[in-house]
């Protein structure tokens, strides 16, 4: 939605950062942020909310005050007696990736950075061309789709389950347990809810654990496998714990984010035909078309982080012990980066200058994968599909309540089949 200036006579107060109807349509209430409290304490909380590029970058440098080490003050917050009853006898994740600081983050980290190599992203190319042509024939012929179950879910989906060596036949259970871990995450479920959350964790918990045990014995060439082997601390394996840590971060990271950046991608270009036909005609701007979708999308929206110690930011006061916001989908939208941000133009010159991986320590190990996944997926859609449009009268656009995450529930689409033809596809000049 475009910003209107007649928004300005609205006060931050006037804006609950928690409520459903705020994370839905979020981007007014982030541009009065950036403009009036960059650094902002949510009413009511211990919370600072952070919405500029500048300080985020700055904030994400520095390790030492600004920690990632976040989770056991977020953990079980707001679940019941029942719920965490639920929980017992599962394994505690470590903190590994998301939630540990330098120097101990970069064990794993190293481990991690093998598994997603630029090397290994790029021989991936042919093997994930094939998944999205054989996604795209299964609903071509119908003229229409929900985008998101059709295309936008199981493309990840199915990358991320073969790298680690899941079977495809429970790729609807992979599903459901990415989907809880993720809206776990994001800190807004209803009672019942929190209880289906934490017996799919179990599930999700005993077939990951049979799988790292059966990888321990007999390793195979897939990401469990390595991990399972691999070795650090001079020589120690990595625990239950470290490994449920990793896998279910690589569940959701490279699953629920491409997700929302494919149907965020698909709704930006249905809304801005003339974008689409220019990405039609100049397939070399599909990779910084993906940027742009990055920028506008930001699937990650937000991350957590702990200060340490009391620090002056921005002209606010942020005491020891507070937690930090830190809104990339604000940033990415914040005008002193980027000229009429609310716009998406894929040929943005900067539009690579989003923060929507991250930055810095944290930076997501996955953004190659995703973008590859990215650029082949709707190069091909483009390539296949013409005339593609809303479907009339099936679609709301909403979002799932989230306070991490951002991504819409569903896409219904209507679209004509481009006939196959004898040349290079769009992704393909674009690479």
């Amino acid at each position: 939605m475009r910003w209107r200036p007649d928004r300005l006579s609205r006060s931050l107060q006037d804006y609950n950062f928690f409520s459903e109807e705020v994370l839905e349509c979020p981007f007014d209430f982030y541009r009065l942020a950036r403009e009036e409290a960059p650094v902002y304490l949510l009413p009511g909380s211990n919370i600072y909310l952070v919405t500029r590029h500048a300080d985020i970058r700055a904030m994400l440098k520095d390790t030492e005050t600004f920690s990632s080490n976040f989770a056991h003050l977020l953990s079980g917050a707001g679940e019941t007696e029942e719920v965490r009853a639920l929980y017992e006898g599962t394994v505690e994740p470590a903190d590994t990736l998301l939630t540990l600081d330098p120097p101990r983050h970069r064990v794993y980290r190293s481990l991690v950075n093998k598994v997603f190599s630029a090397r290994r992203v790029q021989q991936m190319h042919d093997y994930i061309e094939q998944i999205v042509d054989e996604l795209i024939d299964g609903f071509i012929d119908d003229g229409e789709c929900e985008f998101i179950a059709a295309f936008a879910s199981p493309l990840p989906l199915m990358v991320i389950a073969d790298q680690l060596g899941i079977d495809r036949e429970l790729l609807p259970r992979f599903k459901v347990w990415s989907d809880s871990l993720a809206a776990r995450l994001g800190g807004m479920v209803s009672p019942e809810q929190a209880k289906d959350i934490a017996l799919a964790v179990r599930e999700f918990q005993q077939y990951i654990l049979g799988v790292i045990d059966a990888r321990r014995r007999e390793p195979r060439d897939d990401m469990i496998s390595d991990l399972a082997t691999a070795e650090i601390d001079d020589g120690r394996s990595l625990s239950d714990a470290e490994l449920i840590s990793i896998v279910q971060q690589f569940l959701v990271a490279g699953n629920e984010t491409t997700t929302s950046s494919l149907a965020g991608g698909m709704l930006s270009l249905i809304r801005n035909p003339q974008q689409m036909c220019l990405l039609r005609e100049g397939p070399l701007h599909m990779a910084n078309a993906v940027e742009e979708i990055l920028r506008m999308e930001t699937p990650s929206a937000g991350l957590w982080r702990a200060v340490t110690r009391d620090v002056e930011f921005n002209g606010t006061l942020i005491p020891a012990g507070a937690m930090v916001m830190l809104r990339y989908a604000a940033a990415n939208r914040d005008e002193r980066v980027f000229d009429d941000a609310e716009r998406f133009d894929i040929c943005r010159h900067n539009a690579d200058d989003h923060i929507a991986f991250g930055q810095g320590t944290h930076f997501c190990p996955g953004a190659m994968l995703a973008r590859k996944e990215m650029i082949v997926g709707l190069g091909k859609l483009l390539e296949r599909l013409d005339n593609i449009q809303l479907a009339e009268g099936k679609n709301d656009l909403s979002h799932w309540p989230n306070m991490v995450l951002r991504g819409l529930k569903s896409l219904h689409i209507t679209f004509d089949k481009r006939p196959r033809r004898a040349t290079r596809t769009l992704e393909n000049e674009a690479s």
